[in-house]
């Protein structure tokens, strides 16, 4: 069984039913077969082999989706990145991924990249040779998704097609899809959550809607989507929700089709989800957890017991055949969902060590209880400092800089402190515009503050800690 198996399957079975749609297009099951087969011609067409990596740099609509099935098909590794991200980081994960081709679907280009338009693709691929799909292993690599990386540059994430696998069969169980569900697509491709809105949608038969970026950000045209497209699945990080609850009137409108609603990838303050608790009884609601090295690995579903509760809900139990421990408080993950690997470094051997702090609770319930390093998470997307703070400091006003998150859910924010370089002033808008130039939007600073220097510890490192007091004391100007 691969990852590009499903879609095959259920276009045998069901060519008419729907498969994919975006808000302009949409593509059944035999359609999204016949256009991954295209593709995969054109692919083959230009010398994509298996194991080469394709990175498809692109907006959210159907006939991406078709081209990733078509890198799957190929046998090559499936490299998504949001077209939000801006060319200079696209180069970064150029340079580790090395791709055979960039798919694009604009005029952006990263130097030095073989750049491959969706529409040449169509046209070559609809007059050459059909190609038929290349036989993969469940041990064979399928994606890499690239997450911020504690070095300042970023991380390629490696899973087998029988890794995503194992996640996707057991969330088909745990949620009960069948064919008539309609999944939404809140999470952009390269954000793990996006693993079970499409593979889970093809593996039921179902059909997945995607939230391009612009509605994905405004509350109240989200909810009336997730209304009128009759969505019965939703799956996301909890700071959507609580948006789409304070300013899209969420609650008040109720769940529609809704029977499942899925968040992950941060912590759900308690007072918001209590009132979702309250205002939609009859929906399961599911807290699952993972880093991208894993996907989930653990899930809890939160009942009406749950309103008595006074601190944060539980992370759970242990799924998809995974073994969660603790080490020392550390959360270990062993099973048939721990990634292949960064790419371009050493094989991951046993089981992964997350970084995250756990403990279980008198119901033997893991709590997840923070971070052992400084990593964090803004809008549910993992984010390394070190990443902004690199880019920071390539500014010609700045000659050092840290950068702290404070807060959590939609009070995140990104502060930048700075040394600026001698006779410079720094200011918060054309760093802000720097960072864009090299950053997604969501790793963008949202506050700046200026020092003559870091307070440093014993060992001369940079004391985040004491740097964190003055921003709270107002010493940081």
């Amino acid at each position: 069984m691969s990852l590009y198996s499903p879609v095959v399957e259920a276009a045998a079975r069901t060519p008419d039913a729907l498969a994919v749609r975006d808000l302009t297009a949409q593509l059944r099951y035999g359609e999204l077969d016949a256009h991954a087969d295209t593709f995969l011609t054109a692919l083959r067409g230009r010398g994509v082999r298996p194991g080469d990596r394709v990175l498809v740099w692109t907006d959210k609509t159907p006939e991406s989706v078709a081209v990733a099935q078509a890198v799957l098909r190929s046998g090559a590794i499936h490299v998504p990145v949001p077209r939000s991200n801006p060319p200079g980081r696209v180069a970064r994960i150029a340079a580790d991924a090395r791709p055979a081709l960039i798919v694009t679907d604009h005029e952006d280009r990263v130097p030095g990249a073989v750049h491959a338009p969706v529409a040449e693709l169509r046209r070559e691929g609809a007059h050459g040779a059909p190609a038929a799909p290349h036989p993969v292993l469940p041990s064979d690599p399928a994606y890499i998704l690239y997450t911020s990386g504690s070095t300042g540059t970023p991380k390629g994430v490696c899973v087998s097609h029988g890794g995503a696998l194992a996640f996707v069969d057991w969330a088909c169980r745990e949620l009960r899809l069948t064919a008539v569900d309609r999944l939404a697509n809140h999470a952009a491709f390269s954000f793990d959550l996006s693993v079970l809105d499409l593979y889970g949608a093809f593996r039921a038969g179902a059909s997945v809607h995607l939230v391009g970026d612009t509605l994905g950000r405004a509350a109240e045209p989200l909810v009336d989507f997730v209304l009128e497209s009759g969505i019965t699945v939703w799956y996301s990080v909890p700071s959507a929700l609580v948006l789409m609850a304070e300013y899209g009137g969420l609650l008040e409108r109720g769940p529609g089709a809704l029977r499942a609603c899925v968040f992950a990838g941060e912590r759900f303050p308690l007072k918001p989800l209590k009132d979702l608790r309250r205002a939609w009884p009859e929906v399961r609601l599911l807290n699952w957890y993972g880093p991208t090295e894993t996907n989930v690995c653990t899930s809890y579903e939160v009942t009406a017991a749950d309103l008595a509760r006074t601190t944060d809900i539980p992370i759970g139990s242990p799924v998809a055949g995974d073994t969660v421990s603790l080490d020392d408080g550390e959360i270990v993950v062993g099973g048939p969902t721990v990634m292949l690997g960064y790419w371009g470094a050493r094989p991951q051997a046993g089981p992964y060590r997350t970084g995250d702090l756990g403990r279980y609770d008198a119901d033997g319930s893991l709590e997840y209880r923070g971070r052992i390093d400084d990593m964090a998470k803004v809008r549910g997307h993992r984010v390394e400092p070190a990443e902004v703070s690199g880019v920071l400091v390539t500014h010609e006003t700045v000659r050092d800089a840290v950068v702290l998150v404070t807060g959590s859910g939609l009070g995140t924010r990104l502060h930048a402190v700075v040394v600026p370089e001698a006779g410079s002033a720094p200011e918060l808008a054309q760093l802000r515009r720097h960072c864009s130039d090299f950053l997604p939007p969501y790793m963008v600073i949202d506050a700046l503050h200026t020092v003559p220097g870091f307070p440093r510890t014993a060992n001369g490192k940079v004391d985040r800690a004491a740097l964190g007091d003055l921003l709270t004391q107002g010493a940081a100007v």
